[in-house]
């Protein structure tokens, strides 16, 4: 594919924009940890929501929904779009407190919550687990899209890509840290936005396609166009709408769909300038992420079904591409090469913005995990703040390193989608009640990530076999994970002692500030369903004004309005 003088201007005028905010807020950045990591608590909403978007808008995200939508059709996306639920339980239960809180990292929360050796072990451990190994998986799976668009649209080898894609990551996140993260955010989701729809536009009005009409009146497109799946079919609607909206969403800890808030979400909402602040840059967040950006990703990959029809056409299309890599989610690239000059370079800077948003926003987090909660924690509790910031800026580098070379033996986004699915499974549930129970403590946290890592290991090693030992589908793999692991640390829980009166005492004061800590749960409860309801209704009636059918679009874009306007009725009340 050839780039003309436009396409490298754009492209190498987004490196340098980067580099120079990441050398811009270096020096405020660095002055100590809190800066580094939380931006001195001082972010306003909308910045930290749009940066939440931008984070899980990666390079991987329009390749996992091409893939699904050939797998299985616009309805295979309920295996995500049921996160919404976690999300808004987030927004309307757990976003203040986390805020009120007034920890770095939300896995200092752990020493909040319970106490002893037990609780200490729990925060170092997981510090490393979640901030190195487990991160360093989901940046990986970043990589790999990476990976794919480089070679398809430019015939790079994967260190070659990987050397471009992250370099200059890696210089902008180790040098301005969160702050630097936000503002680079900010200009990234403009741009992937943008680059998104006006690729949609385009590819949907090629010769090969033929506009929107022709397309949704292919029977190979047209099988593939329902929002949600035939009711009757029960091969179909138990994995793709019942599990995922009667067990997944609330059992299964996933980043960015944490039950309760967590990760870099949790990192967001305690940057935010206040509580209300934290709120409503989660609820942003979860708006923008499910209603506003999956279309553009769904028209392309429906486009790609006729362009290529099945794997063995885009294996014809790039004959030097690794078999490995050729599965359905390579699609989205494969489609973005009939994108003529100047739309070329918006498109590629807009996943390289996509690419650089969600590495960056990993790197930070899971710095700040290894900085605050291993390394002044255990290490050197009397680390100055210069000290702190080095470490940081250190394992930024080597996490980088380390994702990369993982990215190599990857194969597909949806793999290790599922990969993380059966590891966080049976998790949630812990995470929603650990605010509100007392009898939850330390054990029960270390036996439900002990139980559920021990599960998916023995599916995925099970599943790599030859010969392997039973056959089960992964959503039963995903449901046996989560009953396992949920009995598993409520045995343990109950077979425990729970954590000491005092700290819990203390705990209950600081975070509902000595009133009920069920104060207002009805008012909630219903905002909640008025928010699901609500962008559930936005994103079908973005779909029928797409499919041509106005009257059902606007029929539920009212419905949509009458749930913001309960929104915001039931937000005040529980107050």
């Amino acid at each position: 594919m050839q780039l003309e003088f436009l396409d490298w201007a754009l492209i190498l005028s987004f490196f340098a924009i980067f580099i120079i905010i990441g050398i811009v807020v270096a020096k405020r950045s660095g002055k100590n940890s809190k800066e580094f990591f939380l931006s001195g608590r001082n972010m306003p909403w909308w910045l930290l929501g749009i940066s939440m978007v931008a984070t899980t808008f990666a390079a991987d995200t329009p390749n996992f929904v091409a893939g699904v939508i050939r797998e299985d059709g616009v309805y295979g996306n309920w295996i995500w779009w049921s996160f919404l639920l976690t999300g808004m339980l987030t927004v309307f239960f757990y976003s203040k407190l986390w805020r009120r809180s007034g920890i770095t990292t939300d896995l200092e929360f752990y020493e909040l919550r319970y106490s002893g050796k037990s609780a200490a072990f729990l925060r170092g451990f997981r510090a490393i687990y979640l901030g190195v190994f487990f991160n360093i998986v989901i940046m990986a799976n970043v990589c790999l899209a990476a990976i794919k668009i480089g070679h398809v649209m430019f015939g790079l080898s994967a260190t070659e890509t990987l050397l471009i894609s992250s370099v200059v990551t890696v210089i902008y996140s180790a040098l301005g840290g969160l702050r630097s993260v936000l503002l680079t955010d900010f200009i990234q989701f403009i741009v992937a936005m943008v680059g998104s729809v006006w690729a949609a536009i385009y590819i949907v009005n090629l010769p090969e396609v033929g506009g929107i009409s022709n397309l949704l009146a292919v029977p190979e497109v047209a099988s593939k166009t329902d929002m949600l799946p035939d009711l009757t079919n029960m091969e179909v609607l138990i994995p793709l709408l019942i599990v995922p909206l009667a067990v997944q969403w609330w059992s299964v800890w996933y980043p960015g769909a944490e039950p309760g808030g967590g990760g870099y979400i949790a990192q967001r909402m305690l940057a935010a300038k206040d509580e209300k602040h934290a709120s409503w840059a989660v609820l942003f967040f979860n708006f923008a992420h499910y209603a506003l950006r999956p279309w553009p990703w769904i028209i392309i990959g429906l486009a790609s079904i006729i362009v290529f029809p099945n794997l063995d056409s885009l294996a014809q299309a790039f004959p030097n591409l690794d078999a490995s890599f050729v599965r359905n989610d390579l699609s989205y690239p494969a489609m973005l090469t009939f994108l003529p000059a100047g739309l070329l370079g918006i498109v590629i800077s807009s996943l390289i913005a996509a690419f650089m948003s969600t590495i960056s926003t990993h790197l930070n987090w899971g710095s700040s995990y290894v900085v605050n909660d291993f390394y002044k924690r255990f290490l050197k509790p009397n680390a100055s703040d210069k000290e702190q910031v080095l470490v940081g800026r250190i394992s930024t580098v080597v996490m980088m390193l380390f994702a990369a070379l993982l990215a190599t033996i990857l194969e597909e986004a949806r793999d290790a989608f599922n990969l993380l699915l059966q590891i966080g499974a049976g998790t949630g549930l812990l995470f929603i009640l650990r605010w509100f129970w007392r009898r939850i403590n330390p054990y029960s946290e270390i036996a439900a990530m002990v139980i559920s890592f021990m599960i998916a290991l023995a599916f995925f090693v099970n599943g790599k076999l030859d010969n392997p030992l039973f056959e089960m589908a992964s959503h039963w793999q995903l449901v046996t994970g989560v009953i396992i692991t949920t009995l598993g640390w409520l045995v343990v829980t109950m077979l425990t002692k729970p954590t000491d009166k005092q700290t819990l005492e203390n705990f209950e004061a600081l975070i509902f500030e000595k009133e009920s800590k069920f104060k207002g749960f009805g008012t909630k409860i219903l905002a909640f369903f008025s928010g699901v309801i609500g962008v559930y209704c936005f994103l079908f009636a973005t779909g029928n004004f797409i499919y041509g059918d106005h009257t059902e679009g606007f029929i539920l874009s009212g419905i949509a309005l009458v749930c913001t306007f309960l929104i915001f009725k039931f937000w005040n009340r529980s107050k």
